[in-house]
């Protein structure tokens, strides 16, 4: 059966059910039907965040399909809850562009899926749009003072940094010219757009602690310079509390349930190869303010997502993972040993003796922040025994904890063995959180550490327009921010085309633009677009509904 199949046949459990399993008074829910509802901000108990455990699951370096690391989360914490730990997985939103695009949707697979699907993979409670809606606003308050006389900030068309967003992969509106056709249409000008979860304002929304964060935040936005070379921010445009207004509710994290009735949040939608990849510090908090254990993850590989989860959200928001859970599958260790993607279904032990190096770099990253790694095997239906074994066996050698994982055919009770695994390694541990780098670092000193600790690189090398920002960053006063660097989920290099475990190569830093209100910086890596295009074959075309609403094509 299709996941949209297996999800349909389940009766779900009111959200007032879900919600008593974590103590949340019934009056205290904004419902949004009878299965999806938004908690209050007065949930976080700050003690109760020190108290719980904070399970991160990450991968290795993916196939273009992933490696199921949404579906692992679901069904490790499914796991966890079956062995008697108080679970919550707290989860990004999905993105439109993915789900029409090349991945279909993010909720999961099989019998280790959050609920209802059809809706959360879709407009869900409207967070996305309202991120839209919060970012675009900006920017036509930019565009309406190029024009004011009145009022006009003598901003400098030529130097402004702040693009428009949408929900879609749509390569055509990377680079446009807009206000053409007159003088009544504004002021001609280069400018594009990015993917909404590319925005700052997204950025924002997941660090934000309160209304009050959110809203200093988005005054810090950087929009860009005057005539006279002044820097303009989003609150000289007295723009931030027209946008908080906006994001009113879509601060709230929203509480569904996994396949198997337990409690699941779900807010934010950041991707982790060109935005930060974590879900809110707000949804993060909620989880470990009302169960033991959270189980959350971040975006494709510890070179990405992990990375900026620890990084940028931990240091952000004084969070500290206790495991990491990375997440393999057999065939993306035979992609990473040569192995075509067409024959990747077939066995072959050679091309997972030569692509083991991949995740044996990811293993070691967990080290680089003292944190100890359980390796979390991802079975698929084509898996045979001898490379499931071979794979145990190769981490067992390294001393890395490792076990089979099938969360897709069996759910929670295909991850009993993995939640028993992940348990006892927290409850054994003496391992302490820490940061890569601290962000007192030099600008320069954080991109390197990152490029040659996580990546492996030799160097880092900048381009003419990456080191004019470092300048600007420097003038800004913002050689404090963190980094969140923009590369490909493809390869541990800039290079998507080299896999396995590279050395000896080089970053390429091209560009570098700035999130003040977000306090970090995106350095542009290779050929990386923050605004993606369709495949050849978009899942779109899969999609469909009938006279009666039901839905087919996502998976």
């Amino acid at each position: 059966m299709t996941d949209i199949e297996i999800a349909r046949q389940i009766k779900l459990r009111h959200i007032n059910d879900i919600a008593a399993q974590l103590n949340i008074p019934v009056e205290l829910l904004m419902h949004f039907g009878k299965y999806k509802a938004k908690l209050p901000l007065h949930l976080i108990d700050e003690e109760k965040v020190k108290k719980s455990n904070l399970v991160l699951v990450t991968a290795m370096s993916p196939t273009p399909a992933g490696e199921g690391k949404t579906t692992v989360s679901i069904g490790l914490s499914q796991g966890l809850n079956r062995i008697g730990k108080k679970t919550c997985v707290v989860l990004r939103e999905p993105s439109l562009g993915p789900v029409f695009g090349i991945k279909g949707g993010a909720t999961g697979g099989g019998y280790s899926q959050v609920l209802p699907m059809e809706d959360i993979n879709l407009h869900f409670t409207g967070d996305i749009h309202a991120v839209e809606r919060a970012h675009n606003l900006l920017a036509a308050l930019i565009d309406n003072n190029l024009q004011s006389k009145k009022r006009s900030l003598n901003l400098d068309p030529r130097q402004i940094y702040f693009k428009r967003v949408m929900d879609m992969n749509d390569r055509s509106l990377r680079k446009i010219v807009i206000g053409m056709g007159g003088t009544g249409n504004g002021i001609p000008r280069e400018t594009g757009f990015d993917i909404t979860v590319a925005s700052e304002v997204m950025a924002i929304l997941c660090l934000s602690k309160s209304i009050k964060d959110l809203k200093e935040r988005l005054g810090n936005i950087f929009v860009g310079y005057t005539m006279d070379q002044q820097p303009i921010y989003a609150r000289d445009l007295k723009a931030q509390g027209a946008m908080a207004t906006l994001l009113k509710d879509a601060i709230l994290p929203n509480l569904v349930q996994t396949l198997e009735g337990y409690p699941a949040i779900i807010h934010g939608g950041p991707f982790a190869n060109i935005a930060q990849g974590t879900n809110t510090v707000i949804a993060t908090k909620t989880g470990l303010s009302l169960a033991d254990w959270v189980v959350t993850e971040a975006g494709f590989g510890s070179d990405l997502g992990a990375e900026k989860f620890m990084d940028i959200k931990c240091q952000s928001a004084g969070l500290a993972p206790k495991v990491i859970v990375i997440v393999a599958t057999i065939r993306a260790i035979k992609y990473h040993g040569g192995c075509d993607i067409k024959d990747i279904k077939e066995e072959n032990l050679s091309a997972l003796e030569k692509g083991f190096v991949n995740l044996e770099k990811h293993i070691e990253n967990a080290s680089l922040y003292g944190l100890p790694a359980v390796v979390a095997i991802n079975k698929f239906a084509t898996d045979t025994e001898a490379e499931l074994n071979y794979v145990e066996s190769r981490c067992a050698s390294i001393g890395a904890e490792a076990c089979v994982a099938n969360v897709w055919g069996e759910g929670g009770a295909g991850a009993e063995k993995l939640a028993t695994l992940v348990a006892e390694t927290v409850e054994n541990s003496s391992h302490v959180f820490k940061p890569l780098y601290p962000w007192s670092m030099p600008m320069k000193g954080k991109i390197e550490t990152i490029a040659t600790k996580v990546y492996g690189a030799a160097k880092v090398e900048y381009g003419a327009q990456a080191q004019l920002q470092l300048r600007r960053i420097s003038k800004l006063g913002l050689d404090g921010a963190a980094v969140c660097i923009a590369k490909t989920q493809k390869s541990l290099s800039d290079n998507p085309d080299i896999i396995g475990r590279p050395s000896g190569f080089t970053i390429h830093v091209r560009d570098i633009e700035i999130a003040a209100g977000a306090n970090f910086v995106v350095p542009i890596t290779g050929d990386m677009m923050r605004m993606p295009g369709l495949p050849d074959v978009p899942s779109s075309e899969a999609i469909d509904i009938d006279d009666e609403g039901n839905i087919s094509g996502l998976f």
